[in-house]
Order: structure tokens, then sequence, then C-alpha cells
């Protein structure tokens, strides 16, 4: 049996109207405030986590110049080295640094030819057989300039005789000496180049694509 509202005596009608506002509340509660104070508290967890993770790089503010400076000084060894051992195959600059260091010292770098390179684990050996003539003590003053370059360069195999017998230097070719010249000499000169940061350098018996012949002047 069904009863209005308007039947319900007026302290069963208060009754009746609390208990609904208590419903109508606890649907609030948990449709829109429930919901809302999940999402305060899950901004509040991440906000405390980001001044955690502040607190801790803030510790690090003090050591920020002295990391830099470091990174500053480890930039610069890296360009002094890639100018001792370079990490591109420059041949042809090669070439030209070692015949200006023979026009420097006042012989004549007559001859070139490249030999088999030899791939390291974090390098590459280049090496040349080369000529050359001129006065003696300029031919000393060559390779003392040549010792002297920034980027490494062994001579090896060097055999020196006089213009007179040039055979005996072994050198592959004779020219008109002028008459200041009183020596020829024949050698290896190998360079190296760095391919750690390259991709796999060629295997051993590769030669260079810019070098490959041998050249005489």
């Amino acid at each position: 049996m069904s009863t209005n509202f308007n039947e319900l005596s007026g302290l069963k009608q208060w009754g009746a109207v609390i208990a609904g506002g208590a419903l109508v509340t606890a649907a609030l509660y948990f449709a829109v405030f429930k919901s809302q104070s999940d999402k305060n508290a899950a901004a509040q967890h991440a906000v405390e986590i980001k001044v955690r993770e502040n607190n801790e790089l803030e510790s690090y503010r003090p050591k920020l110049k002295d990391m830099e400076g470091q990174l500053a000084n480890l930039k610069q060894q890296l360009e002094i080295e890639r100018r001792i051992v370079p990490d591109e195959k420059q041949v042809d600059s090669f070439i030209v640094t070692m015949d200006g260091e023979a026009q420097k010292a006042g012989v004549e770098l007559r001859r070139y030819a490249a030999k088999p390179v030899s791939a390291k684990e974090y390098y590459t050996e280049v090496p040349f057989d080369m000529e050359l003539d001129g006065p003696y003590y300029s031919m000393l003053n060559f390779f003392d300039r040549v010792g002297k370059l920034e980027r490494i360069v062994n001579i090896s195999g060097l055999l020196v005789a006089t213009t007179k017998n040039p055979t005996n230097a072994k050198v592959k070719h004779q020219y008109q000496y002028a008459p200041n010249e009183s020596v020829v000499a024949s050698f290896t000169a190998t360079t190296f180049y760095s391919h750690d940061l390259e991709p796999a350098a060629a295997g051993p018996g590769a030669k260079p694509a810019t070098a490959t012949a041998g050249v005489s002047k």
C-alpha cells in the first residue's frame, strides 16, 4: 500500500527530506567530490615527486661550473688529438704537408707512392714510400721538421747515398741534380688516422682511394 508524502506527519516529512538530502549528498560525494579528491591527491603526489627530484638536482648546482670546465677541457684535448691523429683519411693534406716541409728545408721531395694500409683497433697506419734529394744538412733539417709536426709521422727504412751513386739509396728514378745537391734518400713515411668514430675501416691490404698511385716530379 503506497503512502502519499502529504499524508505523512510533519516529523516524518522532515525525516524523509533529511534522508533524501543525505542520499543526494552521498551521491554527489562519490560522483563528484571523491573523484576530484582523488585527482587532487594524485596531483599532489606528482608535485612531491618533482620537488624531491629538483632537490636532488639542486645538489649538483655547485658542481655545474666544474663540470662545464671539465667538458671544455675534454673538447680541447679531443681537438689536439685530432690534429695529432686525424679522424679522417686526409691523404692529400698529408702529402701537401710533407712537400711544404721539404720546400722549407730546401730539399726536393721527388716521389711518393702509397703502400697497403694496416687497420688496427682504433687507428689505421698509412705508409708512403718517398724519395728526396738535396744538400746533406737540408735533408737533416727536413727530418727534424717532420719530427716536430703536430701529427704523428714515423720515418723508417731510411737509405742515403750520394748524388753520384743514387742507386745505393734504392731510389726508383734519377734526376738532373743541382750542383749544391749532395745526397739522395729513400724512406717510408707512415702517418696514422683514427677510425674509432667512423664506420669499420678497410681490412689489411686495402689502399686509400685517393692515393693508390705513386707520383714523381
